[in-house]
């Protein structure tokens, strides 16, 4: 039986499962730094927010794209 965590200090409701997401996101981590992908340059990564950034606010004014 797996014990009872106390909802205030953990949003788990067992030590199983806080244990368990533990694992999972470990492996995440681990998985991201093991395969890093090409990346991309900060100022294209820029650009691209800047640009959905503006149409979100086209579409907020009710203005076509």
């Amino acid at each position: 039986m797996s014990t009872q965590l106390d909802p205030i200090v953990s949003e788990f409701e067992t030590q199983e499962q806080a244990d368990s997401y533990d694992r999972w996101f470990r492996a995440k981590v681990q998985h991201s730094l093991d395969n890093p992908g090409q990346g991309m340059p900060h100022d294209q990564v820029m650009a691209k927010v800047d640009a959905i950034i503006a149409d979100a606010e086209r579409r907020q004014n009710g203005e076509a794209s």
